[in-house]
């Protein structure tokens, strides 16, 4: 497993880059074409892709307590993820093996799951429990109709993932530490759409070059314009943003230094999840495609929980989580809905993405490339 930076490490280097005046760089440039952010048939290829990857589904401190669950799609395919008795993660197709009706929506918590049509009955293992006047079903095997598993279901570094289908690549999990720690609980939590590829705004969260021109008056005044640290792991990738104030720790002896609000890392979990690690708290989403031009996000705020917060202190949290939501998103996804709305100009052939944004570069070739040997 590649290593990444130490926050010694990182911080060493970010002085390196403000003193010379310069930013990591990648090898190459890269061009991608435009009907790769319009086509059905390459959306399609796409939602294949990630029916046959394990792909980041929720943080795992979503599904704490017997019998939590959530009920969403997952490449087009409605799914439930639950936990069980033993507080191991099962996950299922959402849908009733009597007439097909999806079972539940959202999230919650309960001990069996109840389709409201005509009442069949699962446990939170799957089984068949109960057929309301089971006489009219001559001969029904209950071990043959259960719900119906996905592939399977892992928890690794505080998130989980899912696999609607037998995997052909390990994906993310080919290269990945522990991001979120086990103390770390969620706040909040949220799930909205908007009216451009899923691509697009992953690809705004990968670098520092345009932190200035679309961030004029939110984060540059606090950061840098165009100097981040880019580390790639496996399929994955994690991003630094230095804030200004990482100065205060020019003149401190190296091993004394805490880099906690002076950085943010951003870690790019292929191929749909972004956590960002802000100054009070962590950020999680899940971009779920829905079609070329609109995706649907599952957003998670968490903050660090030790039994013995104030009020204030949550508060604090929930101000750092309004002003990243109400400003730098908001910001971005102003951007973003401008290149799909961009995209009926046919000015472009194809974006080009240079040597600052290889992240970027590094999470578009693996695409390429894993939708090809899907397909």
């Amino acid at each position: 497993m590649k290593k990444l930076k130490s926050d010694t490490e990182v911080i060493r280097q970010i002085f390196q880059h403000i003193d010379a005046g310069t930013t990591d760089l990648g090898e190459s440039d890269w061009k991608e074409p435009v009907e790769n952010y319009t086509s059905e048939k390459r959306f399609d290829a796409e939602l294949n892709l990630l029916k046959c990857l394990p792909v980041a589904f929720a943080p795992s401190a979503a599904l704490l307590d017997e019998g939590s669950y959530i009920a969403r799609p997952v490449a087009g395919v409605p799914i439930i993820v639950v936990r069980d008795k033993s507080k191991q993660l099962r996950a299922f197709r959402n849908a009733c093996r009597h007439r097909g009706k999806t079972l539940v929506e959202g999230e919650g918590k309960t001990s069996v799951f109840q389709c409201r049509y005509h009442g069949w009955t699962y446990g939170i293992d799957g089984s068949l429990q109960y057929v309301p006047h089971e006489a009219g079903f001559p001969g029904l095997d209950h071990g043959c109709h259960g719900l119906m598993p996905i592939h399977g279901v892992i928890e690794q570094g505080g998130l989980v993932y899912v696999c609607i289908e037998e995997p052909f690549d390990q994906g993310a999990l080919g290269n990945m530490p522990q991001i979120i720690k086990d103390d770390q609980k969620i706040f909040d939590s949220s799930e909205y759409s908007q009216a451009f590829n899923w691509k697009l705004n992953i690809e705004a969260t990968m670098e520092g070059y345009h932190i200035k021109p679309t961030h004029e008056k939110t984060f540059y005044p606090y950061g840098y314009d165009n100097l981040n640290i880019v580390e790639t792991f496996g399929l994955n990738s994690r991003i630094t943003f230095p804030f200004r104030r990482i100065e205060d720790l020019r003149n401190i002896a190296e091993e004394k230094r805490d880099i906690t609000g002076k950085v943010t890392y951003v870690y790019s979990v292929f191929p749909n999840c972004t956590v960002a690690f802000l100054s009070n708290h962590i950020s999680v989403v899940i971009s779920e495609p829905v079609s070329p031009t609109e995706t649907q996000y599952f957003s998670y705020r968490l903050g660090q929980f030790s039994g013995n917060e104030t009020e204030e202190d949550i508060e604090r949290m929930r101000r750092d989580a309004r002003f990243v939501t109400e400003t730098g998103l908001e910001e971005d996804n102003a951007v973003v809905a401008g290149i799909q709305d961009g995209l009926k100009s046919a000015a472009n052939t194809h974006f080009i993405y240079g040597l600052y944004e290889k992240a970027i570069v590094h999470f578009l070739k693996n695409l390429t490339d894993l939708v090809n040997k899907a397909c």
